[in-house]
């Protein structure tokens, strides 16, 4: 409990200065990110519990990575990260997850995220800020990748990329469970620097 308290402490730190380095109202980024200035008083007071697609929203109105407002100071030049020690910030209804598990440094971050989708279970993505390059790598079964509204099978050993300021969904397809790695490529900018 005292670990999500002291995250939900860095994010609200980090969402604040984000928002005052773009001179923006709480009134001005709700209305961008389409998230309620109440939800943004009580994230930026640590009172919040944003979600995956609150969180998404706002880095992406603010020209950040989602880990950007995750992530306390750097720890050192090289930083090694298990999956198992970054909690969910996505959990389907059947049990899959979805991780940041890390985002690199310098003026196009790149975020890291371990997926695992049940057969059925789906995370539907709004558009991101244009620039925005995903890829998703499947290691183990089959999923539907649905993007601008058509459907794309990614079997286990193949990688897809597509372009992230379109609707997309990523679904478990097959039998068992889809283990996959995503990246999501930043666009170079003042703001993306973390």
């Amino acid at each position: 409990m005292a670990e999500a308290a002291a995250a939900l402490r860095t994010v609200a730190y980090n969402v604040r200065a984000a928002r005052t380095r773009a001179g923006l109202s709480l009134d001005e980024l709700g209305r961008r990110a389409q998230v309620s200035k109440g939800a943004l008083v009580a994230l930026e007071k640590a009172q919040g519990n944003p979600n995956l697609a609150t969180l998404v929203r706002l880095a992406d109105t603010l020209g950040v990575s989602v880990s950007a407002l995750m992530q306390g100071p750097s720890e050192g030049r090289v930083r090694i990260v298990s999956a198992d020690d970054v909690a969910p910030l996505w959990t389907g209804e059947h049990g899959g997850e979805a991780r940041l598990v890390l985002t690199t440094s310098g003026p196009a971050p790149v975020e890291v995220w371990r997926w695992r989708l049940e057969p059925g279970e789906e995370y539907p993505s709004h558009p991101h800020q244009a620039g925005v390059v995903e890829t998703v790598s499947v290691t183990g079964g089959r999923m539907t990748l649905v993007v601008d509204g058509t459907e794309h099978t990614v079997e286990e050993g193949q990688t897809a990329t597509f372009d992230g300021d379109t609707a997309h969904t990523y679904r478990g397809a097959g039998t068992g469970p889809c283990t996959l790695i995503m990246t999501v490529h930043l666009p170079p900018g003042p703001a993306s620097t973390a």
